[in-house]
């Protein structure tokens, strides 16, 4: 369950380890109920990153009846994430930054974020401006900017919810 997590000898990580096996547990008991309810097979994935626990929703070869379950620009997969981690909340008494993917949507997701992010700090290199992208999600500008930081080059988040977007600076 926790392939992404490393060995350490320090008993705080493993507490938080530990936190956040608990969390990934509780969101996948709840999501089997949700699963069981909509009458949708997928099988549950958990580990642990960083400092987040991370819940999959996984369906058999092509299965299109868990997109229903991310929607429209994974607006569905955002508001099941909330009420996910509210379910963790409930038991655990603590906020959770748990993340769920459902069918691969937030891997693919990412990957086309990072690209645009590696993009958009090559055009700010060359033309020696800032590139300002369009409104994103704290999810989706957390990718960017991390993609930005890799080639090199620092960005920023501007703007009001749910007009916030990500700025790359030149050099």
């Amino acid at each position: 369950m926790t392939e992404g997590t490393t060995a350490t000898d320090s008993p705080a990580a493993d507490t938080l380890v530990a936190r956040l096996e608990q969390e990934g547990d509780i969101a996948a008991d709840y999501l089997e109920g949700l699963l069981d309810i909509a009458d949708l097979d997928g099988d549950i994935d958990m580990d642990v990153e960083g400092d987040r626990a991370l819940v999959s929703i996984v369906g058999e070869g092509n299965d299109r009846s868990l997109q229903r379950l991310v929607g429209q620009d994974g607006e569905v997969l955002e508001a099941l994430q909330e009420l996910t981690r509210l379910a963790v909340h409930r038991e655990t008494g603590e906020r959770s930054r748990l993340m769920l993917d459902i069918a691969g949507f937030r891997a693919r997701k990412r990957a086309e974020l990072a690209q645009l992010g590696a993009e958009a700090a090559e055009q700010a290199k060359s033309s020696g401006e800032q590139v300002k992208l369009r409104p994103m999600t704290p999810f989706e500008r957390k990718v960017v900017h991390d993609a930005v930081a890799a080639a090199g080059l620092s960005s920023e988040s501007e703007g009001e919810e749910p007009q916030r977007c990500v700025v790359v600076l030149p050099r």
